[in-house]
C-alpha cells in the first residue's frame, strides 16, 4: 500500500546480486506507475524508465526537451510502486559534468537503482535515428567520472551509453568504451548496434555488465533472450514496448467507439475493475481506512 516494501537501498543491493549472477535480467519501460506494478506481478527482474517514453507522455519528440525535475519526478512516482529495482534514461546528464553530479544525487534520493548516462552532443536524438553526433572522448570520459564521483550510495549503478557505433566503426566504439569503463562505469550500454557478432565483441572487450536495447523498428534485430543470455549480455530492456502497445489499443478503441458509436464491442479487451483494484491493491487501502476511521466519538457532558 502506498510505497514499495523494499527500501531503494535494498533494491540497489538486490540489483548489484543479481548483476552478478549471469543471468539475463529482463527489464520493459514502464510508461506510468501502474505499468510497474504489472510488471512485477509478471515476474520480470526490473523496471526501466525510458527518456523517450517520459517525452513522449508529455507530448514531446526524444531530443533533450525535459528536463531533470520532470524526470526524477516521474521516475520517483514509478519507482516507488514496485519492489523491484528500476533504472533510468538520464540522457546526457541535463547539463555540465557539476549538473550531472546533482542528477546522480536526485536519481538517488528518488529511489532509483541506476542510470545511464550517454555520449551524445546536446540536443541529442533518439539512439536508433540518423544524424546523430557524439561528443569527443574527453567530454564523454567527464561525464561518467562526475557521476561515479557524485554517488553517494556505492550500489547505485553508473552506466555509460554510447552512440558512437552510428557514425564510428566497431574498434573505435570499443575503444572508447573501454576508456568509460577505466573513468568508472560499472556497465555498458552500447546503442543500435548492427548485429549480434557486435554484442559479443563487446562483451568480450570488458569486464563488467552488458545492456542489450531491444526497441521496436530500430537498428538492431530483435535478438531472443536466449539469444542474448547465449553471449553473456547481463541486461536486456524492452523501452518502449508497453507505451506503444498501450496506445495501439487505445487508437484502436477510439475508432472503435467512433465507428460503432459505443465501446461495447470492445469491453472483453479491457483490464476489468476488479483487476485495476487488484494492481492498487484496493483492498489494504480499505482495510486501513477502516481500522482509522471505524470508532465512535464520545458523549459530551
Amino acid at each position: 500500500m502506498l510505497y514499495s516494501k523494499t527500501t531503494p537501498e535494498q533494491k540497489r543491493t538486490y540489483f548489484r546480486q543479481a548483476l552478478a549472477s549471469g543471468k539475463l535480467l529482463k527489464f520493459p519501460g514502464a510508461f506510468n506507475p501502474l505499468s510497474a506494478s504489472l510488471i512485477q506481478d509478471k515476474g520480470f527482474d526490473g523496471v526501466y524508465i525510458s527518456g523517450a517514453v517520459l517525452a513522449a507522455d508529455l507530448g514531446l519528440p526524444d531530443i533533450g526537451l525535459t528536463t531533470l525535475t520532470e524526470v526524477a519526478t516521474r521516475a520517483k512516482q514509478i519507482a516507488r510502486m514496485t519492489d523491484l529495482p528500476a533504472i533510468v534514461d538520464a540522457d546526457t546528464g541535463f547539463g555540465e559534468p557539476l549538473n550531472l553530479a546533482r542528477t546522480i544525487q536526485e536519481f538517488e534520493d528518488a529511489g532509483l537503482a541506476g542510470c545511464h548516462i550517454e555520449d551524445q552532443v546536446n540536443p541529442k536524438r533518439c539512439g536508433h535515428l540518423d544524424g546523430k553526433a557524439v561528443v569527443d572522448l574527453e567530454t564523454a570520459v567527464k561525464r561518467i567520472r562526475a557521476a561515479a564521483d557524485a554517488r553517494r550510495d556505492p550500489n547505485f549503478l553508473i552506466m555509460a551509453r554510447t552512440d558512437v557505433r552510428a557514425v564510428e566503426d566497431l574498434d573505435t566504439t570499443i575503444d572508447r568504451i573501454k576508456a568509460l569503463v577505466d573513468a568508472g562505469a560499472d556497465a555498458i550500454f552500447p546503442e543500435a548496434l548492427r548485429d549480434l557478432s557486435e554484442f559479443e565483441a563487446v562483451r568480450n572487450a570488458v569486464d563488467v555488465p552488458i545492456l542489450a536495447n531491444m526497441t521496436e523498428f530500430g537498428k538492431s534485430k530483435l535478438f531472443t533472450q536466449s539469444e542474448l543470455e547465449g553471449i553473456g549480455i547481463n541486461m536486456v530492456i524492452y523501452p518502449v514496448t508497453l507505451l506503444r502497445i498501450a496506445m495501439g489499443a487505445v487508437e484502436a478503441g477510439l475508432e472503435q467507439i467512433t465507428a460503432e458509436g459505443t465501446q461495447e464491442g470492445i469491453v472483453d479487451t479491457m483490464q476489468t475493475r476488479s483487476r485495476l483494484y487488484e494492481l492498487v491493491d484496493y483492498e489494504s487501502y480499505n482495510q486501513f481506512d477502516a481500522g482509522v476511521f471505524n470508532f465512535q466519538v464520545p458523549g459530551r457532558n
